[in-house]
């Protein structure tokens, strides 16, 4: 199958190294202490962020540092699969650790020790590339509820399709079975946080794949400081500064 036609145009429109139009929001959950939702083309996810607040568990309650806890979900409705997935699935205990993780990466635990932060992530809408936009959204939600970071985190995906790397994979694309890359970087610090791939690749090309996301890193990165500077500039206009 042609994933980028012989004028170099994908099945979307898009050229090989073009990301899918990018759109957050901030404030989406009234109750939440940080919320955002988060859009990457026809993926769109929501975030709630609580905390930090008391250990509800006093055996998991960590002297030197907040308890970060994160569960992600992914409704039938977001991808119409009729299906019903039993709750606790595989993949979604794994895309939750994944996402915990990368979080831990970049929140400065050690200033608030015997608090814990519970992240809560949902897919509304799935087109590939669910798992940077949980992270992405995560990190707005984080950054909305004043949680310390050493950096915001950014994520994005790449792959490898007919022998032409692919920037910010839909689902179309990330089907179709090709090696795909996702990356996570803070990108102040420029450090990785996150790597994860689900095929081999030569390391020229693997190379070449991981620079192309981490591109898509940074440009989302940059993305999510205009959103937080224009939100800023809301919240200021409000109370008449």
């Amino acid at each position: 199958m042609e994933y980028v036609n012989p004028e170099g145009i994908r099945e979307d429109g898009r050229r090989p190294l073009e990301m899918r139009h990018l759109h957050a929001e901030i404030g989406t959950v009234a109750r939440a202490d940080g919320s955002a939702v988060f859009e990457m083309g026809n993926t769109k996810v929501i975030a709630a962020v609580y905390g930090p607040r008391e250990v509800q568990n006093r055996s998991q309650q960590l002297n030197d540092q907040a308890l970060v806890r994160c569960e992600y979900t992914m409704p039938n409705f977001s991808t119409g699969d009729r299906m019903r997935k039993p709750k606790g699935d595989r993949r979604s205990t794994e895309i939750s650790l994944v996402i915990r993780q990368t979080m831990e990466a970049c929140i400065l635990t050690h200033l608030m020790p015997r608090s814990q932060i519970d992240i809560f992530v949902q897919v509304l809408s799935a087109d590939g590339g669910t798992r940077s936009a949980c992270i992405n959204a995560a990190t707005l939600a984080l950054a909305d509820a004043g949680i310390p970071m050493r950096d915001l985190v950014t994520s994005c995906s790449a792959g490898y399709l007919n022998s032409t790397p692919l920037l910010d994979l839909s689902y179309f694309e990330d089907s179709a079975g090709g090696p795909d890359v996702t990356v996570g970087i803070l990108p102040k610090l420029d450090k990785v946080t996150l790597l994860q791939m689900d095929a081999r690749l030569p390391i020229d090309i693997f190379e070449n794949v991981v620079q192309l996301a981490t591109e898509g890193c940074k440009a989302v990165a940059n993305y999510i400081h205009e959103v937080l500077l224009e939100n800023t500039k809301q919240l200021e206009y409000r109370r008449g500064l």
